[in-house]
């Protein structure tokens, strides 16, 4: 049977970091009270750090920057499929003019 991965929502990840922030108590202590690695508290908070207005953007979701770069990818393996297509029909057509 597999590992079901836990999920957190981002109200639950503002109110542990909070927890933390105002308690003189462990982290590891903390940690166990609510069910999670220590190491998951850590990462929470890092990226709290790193970027307060993007951080925790939920469930499937990218920060704008990802999204965006996400999309342009995407489209530029569009580009390089249909380039690929007219390179081939070119050949052909080449072929049949000679």
């Amino acid at each position: 049977m597999a590992i079901r991965r836990q999920r957190f929502d981002k109200q639950f990840k503002l109110d542990a970091l909070c927890l933390i922030q105002d308690s003189d108590r462990p982290l590891a202590e903390i940690a166990r009270e609510l069910g999670v690695h220590p190491n998951v508290l850590y990462r929470w908070r890092n990226q709290l750090l790193a970027d307060p207005d993007q951080a925790f953007p939920g469930k499937g979701k990218l920060k704008p920057e990802d999204e965006e770069l996400r999309r342009l990818r995407r489209e530029l393996d569009i580009v390089k499929e249909e380039r690929d297509i007219l390179k081939k029909a070119l050949a052909v057509f080449s072929r049949r003019a000679h």
